[in-house]
């Protein structure tokens, strides 16, 4: 019965006030982890609806016996903005807002600014977890700047728990030798 997908899950994708609850729940740390990726806020307005978008498309794929809904839920932001990202890399010139997008109000606009202001203290770490390989990259951010648990980071890489935790000493061992990029609040954690 594990390889079953949560039938609730399914159900809650289907039932517009089940995922709006589901929303709700999810919405906030999800935008929080493309603000940290992206600095457009438009951008992360579009990529924060495409995560939930993606969700309700891919709700059969969700296997509770391998990591909460959150960790599923972050492997699908992880891909979208990973997505986003090659996309603007290879149309680096293009205005590339996605047509039939709602227009931003003013209000929208100003508190999307303010999450991406609010995740500019984290860009210096981000800066210095840039220069990871990429195994080492993507588990040191989902760990010390999203705050997943090792086993939730596990999941949304689709690695195990063990590997997930090598790669994490293996970041931060790299990280802490060449110190002078992080901040002084990393370096005073790490002691």
């Amino acid at each position: 019965m594990a390889d079953v997908p949560s039938q609730d899950l399914r159900r809650t994708m289907r039932d517009p006030t089940a995922f709006e609850v589901f929303y709700r729940r999810h919405a906030e740390r999800v935008s929080r982890f493309v603000a940290r990726r992206m600095t457009d806020p438009h951008t992360v307005d579009g990529l924060t609806t495409e995560v939930f978008l993606a969700a309700i498309d891919t709700a059969a794929t969700y296997r509770p016996d391998r990591g909460s809904e959150e960790a599923w839920l972050f492997g699908i932001a992880r891909n979208v903005v990973a997505s986003e990202q090659r996309r603007a890399a290879k149309e680096l010139h293009k205005n590339a807002r996605a047509a039939g997008r709602r227009t931003l109000d003013a209000d929208d606009i100003t508190r999307l600014e303010e999450r991406v202001d609010a995740e500019r203290a984290a860009r210096p770490l981000l800066t210095a977890i840039a220069g990871l390989p990429g195994s080492l990259r993507a588990v040191a951010e989902l760990v010390d700047v999203d705050g997943l648990s090792v086993t939730d980071a596990a999941t949304a890489l689709r690695i195990r728990v063990s590997t997930a935790r090598v790669r994490l000493h293996r970041a931060r061992r790299r990280l802490l030798a060449d110190p002078a990029g992080l901040p002084e609040s990393v370096l005073e954690g790490s002691s």
